[in-house]
Order: structure tokens, then sequence, then C-alpha cells
């Protein structure tokens, strides 16, 4: 049995607007802070075309490269770290604070690699021997200060009686899925999950996203809290912890843990490097760079939804508030990506990765309508990435655009065939389950043997613009 494709290989920070309220959230916990509110509400999904300053059909008209209607966009406030933060990169750099004692949270999230893996391996290794392996690839840490919540629905106020996500769940049954299409607003008001952190969207906060890995026996391999906070104890910045919380916090083992989980956060949440914003794209998007021609007709393809269609839901425009785009609605997808057998855990046959229905979220377990959905990560910095998608299976972007390209005109040149050349496809969600994978967005809406919407050309000019959007542009001003 062929169980791989075969033919797709390579040749103000302080501030963050919560996408599910007109409030505003913010995540570090336990040291208060100022928030600057720079930028207005709910505009990153909420995203007119229409209203924008300039619409990007306007913009990519200019054959030159050059954009002729420029805008000004709205960056985050960069300021020295505050001490608390200043803590935080210490102990994300800090390896001591693994069982291991290798292992540090910038093992997982390279600041070299935009904070995404720092190889080419399918998932990571862990463990108190470094020889663990993780189920899924680290999703960057890149571009989340702006993620919202996790939810169903459209954005509500906050309250004290939230609904609870299994009575939202419910509500969505039945509900028709819009289709996405570059180029139009996000459906605002659709019962679809969205938000939330990691992979399947089981936390809300940087706290509680840094103290998953903490605790993951694959991972950082930590008891509990308390075997975080003996060793924050013991490392050689202790007591940096006094001048901030009191002379008496490192005999505070739960005060502590809770503490340093906050440093982690407001580390995130304040230094420029995890939001950027000075990719080849932002500096076009300002009228400070030149696209070439690969580039130029890449963005168009990207946005063209008869095309790549990519921008459905990879939102490429900067927000009404003139906020950078994103380049992710942070909504769920399932996809169907072909199952990983390189994985150990998928030796197991009976062994299925559903995203938001499980193994590692277990509170919309019965919601098995969202079977098989993962989070849309940004694509800003994909082209640095060396593993995509969930599983880990591909390598480089042409395997991924060819995914998107191929999956439904060409199936067997995706999914493994059996010895009598029977194409599985969809191999690696349960048959029950694959009504919920997406057959309806351009260009996951065609048959076999229609034409791909795409050629080996436009693949290519595609993968150059996707080059645009890694940070440390040195072009501006060309």
């Amino acid at each position: 049995m062929n169980h791989q494709p075969s033919t797709l290989s390579s040749a103000d920070p302080a501030a963050a607007p919560n996408a599910r309220s007109t409030g505003w959230r913010w995540a570090a916990g336990g040291v208060g802070g100022a928030l600057l509110l720079v930028a207005g509400t709910i505009g990153f999904f909420l995203v007119h075309p229409e209203k924008a300053p300039s619409s990007l059909d306007r913009m990519i008209e200019d054959v030159s490269g050059e954009n002729p209607h420029p805008v000004v966009l709205v960056r985050p406030q960069v300021q020295p770290l505050s001490a608390l933060a200043l803590l935080g990169q210490k102990i994300f750099h800090d390896p001591s604070m693994s069982a291991s004692g290798r292992q540090s949270c910038a093992s997982c999230h390279d600041p070299a690699r935009s904070y995404g893996p720092p190889d080419d391996r399918d998932v990571q290794l862990g463990g108190p021997t470094m020889a663990s392996e993780g189920l899924r690839p680290p999703p960057s840490l890149a571009y989340l200060y702006r993620q919202g919540p996790f939810g169903i629905g459209p954005a509500t106020e906050e309250n004290d009686n939230p609904t609870p996500l299994d009575q939202l769940a419910q509500q969505a049954q039945g509900t028709a899925r819009a289709t996405k299409s570059a180029g139009t607003a996000p459906a605002a008001n659709q019962m679809v999950p969205s938000g939330g952190l990691f992979w399947d969207g089981r936390e809300d906060t940087f706290m509680d996203q840094a103290k998953g890995p903490m605790m993951n026996p694959a991972e950082m391999a930590n008891k509990g809290m308390y075997d975080v906070a003996a060793k924050l104890a013991r490392a050689k910045y202790a007591n940096d912890f006094k001048p901030i919380f009191g002379k008496d916090i490192l005999n505070q083992p739960a005060m502590l843990f809770t503490e340093a989980m906050s440093a982690l956060s407001r580390f995130q949440v304040e230094a420029q490097s995890f939001h950027r914003f000075d990719s080849k794209y932002d500096h076009w998007l300002e009228g400070k760079a030149r696209l070439s021609h690969a580039e130029m007709r890449g963005l168009r393809l990207f946005n063209d939804p008869a095309k790549g269609n990519c921008a459905g839901c990879h939102l490429s425009q900067p927000t009404a508030d003139g906020l950078p785009p994103l380049f992710t609605d942070t909504e769920y997808e399932a996809l169907g990506v072909p199952r990983n057998r390189r994985l150990a855990v998928n030796r197991d046959p009976r062994f299925f990765d559903m995203g938001l229905c499980g193994p590692l979220r277990a509170d919309l377990a019965k919601q098995t309508q969202y079977c098989g959905m993962f989070l849309t990560p940004t694509l800003r910095n994909s082209a640095r990435r060396g593993v995509y998608f969930h599983n880990g299976l591909y390598h480089d972007l042409k395997q991924v655009v060819d995914f998107y390209n191929l999956r439904d005109v060409q199936p067997g040149r995706v999914y493994p065939h059996d010895a009598t050349g029977k194409v599985h496809k969809y191999d690696d969600l349960p048959q029950a389950y694959r009504a919920n994978i997406d057959v309806a967005d351009q260009p996951l809406d065609r048959k076999p043997g229609d034409r791909p919407a795409l050629t080996d050309a436009e693949v290519r000019d595609i993968i150059a613009f996707l080059n645009t959007l890694n940070d440390g542009d040195k072009s501006a001003g060309y």
C-alpha cells in the first residue's frame, strides 16, 4: 500500500482587541497594566472591502509592482519591555524549566523562525529524556495578540453568564455554512467556531497557553505547578521576582507559578518580535516597496475567488481601522489532509486526531459536526516554516498549494492507494465525520477530472507572493 502522497514532493502591544467582544481583553493576568486603545473594537472580523481606504482590487492594477493607493497601517506601539516582560523573556529561553533540562519554550518556538518550529521535523521531541513525540507540530506564537477567545457564532458582549459552548453548538446544528470567497466580507453572523489558541482553540489566554507545554508529558513534562515553582525558585533570575511581587514570592509556589505564567504572557504581548508587521507586503501596502511580476501575479491569484481564493480564509486586506491583515479569519476548517503515517500515534489505525472534538480537547467531544476541524493559521512567515498542517505531513509550500489545487480533481496524486489501486480519500478522518470536510469553497468544490484551478506556473506565483509575508523586509524605500 502506498501510504504517503507520491507526487506532492518538493522540487502598543499592551492593547489586544477582543475579536469576540466590543471590549478589550488583556491575557497577562497577575499584574495590572494600562491599556492603550489604538484601533476600535472588532474591525478584524468585520472587514468591509467597499469601505476600506483603498481596496486591493484597485491596489493591484499597477503592472509596475507599485501600490498606487498606499494606506497607513496602525502597528502596535513599540516601547521598552516592562520588568514583567523582561522576566518572561528569561523564562521563555530557560531550558531548566523542563524535566529534561534541555527544552525551553524557545526550543519549539524559535525566535529565528518567527516563533515557529526550529526545524522541519513532523513534530518535535520532548519529555524527560527528549525522546517523546508530540502529537502536532508547534504553531507559531507570532501574531496572536489579536486572537479572540474561542467561541461559536457572532461576537457578543462579555457577561458573567456566557452561553455554554455545547448549547451554542446545538444552536449551530442545521445552520447552512456560508461559502468563503476572497474579496467579500467575512460572514460575521455565521454560527461557526473561531478564536482560541493552539490548533484546537482549547485555551483563550497566553497564560493558559503557557501552562500547557509546561505540563505536557511529551514536552516540558513537569508533574505540576509545584514542580515548575521549585525550578523557578532555583533559577538564576529567581530574585528578579521579588521587586515585582514581594520578597516572599519564592516561598509561595502557587503564586510564583501563576506570576511566572503572567510574565510569559506579558513577554508575548509586549515584545515587538511577536508582531513585527514589517514584511514586504506590509511595505507594499504603505507604498514603500515594489512587488516583482511573479509576486504581483501571485497576489492577484491569492485574492481571485475563481483561482486560489486563498483570501477567503487568509484575510489579506487591512481592517477598516487600519490594522495590518493577519492572514487568517481565525476560524476552523476540516480540510481532509492525508494521514501522516510517519507519526507514532498513527501506527494505531483506530487513532484519529480530530481537532475540535479530541483528543486534546474534551469539551466538544460530543459535537461531532466539528470533528476534523483545526484552526486556520496565519500565513505570515509561512515560507519560513519547515512543516505544515496539524499533522506535519507536508514540508514545503509547493506541497501545501498542490494539496488545495489537486485534492478533488486528482485525488490519486494526494491520497494513498491500496493494492488494487483504489484511492483512499480523506483517510485521516473516520467515515462518519467526512461530511464535515469543506467541499464548498473554491478550489475545494471541484470534481475528479475537472481542470485544476491553478496551473503549475500559477502555483509558483502564489508561493512567490507568500514569500512577501516574511518579517524583516529590507526593500522599503526601494
